[in-house]
């Protein structure tokens, strides 16, 4: 069975976990190299970028994580981990690196504080039902994309907000709290084809 990890250093784990299950896929929490090295796909949560990335740094993740998305690990990025995937941080605090992969410039917490939270009603790139119902929560947004990435939704005043490279999808809100399930059900498609690339 294909089987996804969540990485689960800080943030909102068993929100994902729940959609994925739902979804009929097979979970693993990820916090060492050890269990990484069992997962086909990877969920990188909403949280605080600032701690996902000192802890991915202090618990060895930094590196395999990069490494396995240079495999071509499929790998979803909700919010903060829209910031972890980020190729650069426009407003970053002091030593504060990613993972990268995604050929975007992102800033954090672009759309204010918790209480000025909202959700909006996305057309995404690929999705040919309903608009995706889409909630963000002190989100980043993404200032930029680079050539070898390639957005696929935007808010109504052109702000990037949902973001493609390969097999590395980044989104600036968060679907699993929505309800919204298309993006995972997108990473356990694109995990069992990695499956059956690589084992």
């Amino acid at each position: 069975m294909t089987m996804i990890g969540v990485l689960a250093l800080q943030g909102d784990v068993r929100e994902h976990e729940r959609m994925l299950s739902a979804l009929g896929a097979e979970t693993i929490r990820v916090r060492r190299p050890e269990d990484l090295v069992q997962v086909d796909g990877l969920v990188i949560p909403g949280g605080e970028s600032t701690v996902i990335d000192k802890l991915s740094r202090q618990f060895g993740m930094q590196h395999p994580i990069r490494a396995a998305i240079a495999d071509g690990m499929p790998v979803l990025g909700t919010c903060a981990g829209l910031i972890m995937l980020a190729d650069a941080v426009a407003d970053g605090v002091d030593g504060q690196e990613t993972i990268g992969g995604l050929d975007v410039v992102v800033r954090r917490n672009a759309f204010g504080r918790q209480a000025e939270s909202f959700e909006a009603a996305l057309d995404v790139a690929g999705f040919d039902e309903r608009p995706v119902d889409a909630a963000f929560i002190r989100g980043p947004v993404i200032e930029s994309v680079g050539p070898r990435a390639g957005t696929i939704a935007m808010l109504d005043d052109g702000r990037a907000v949902a973001v493609v490279q390969g097999s590395i999808v980044g989104l600036a809100f968060h679907p699993e709290i929505s309800g919204e399930h298309r993006f995972h059900e997108r990473l356990i498609t694109d995990a069992a084809q990695y499956r059956a690339r690589s084992r």
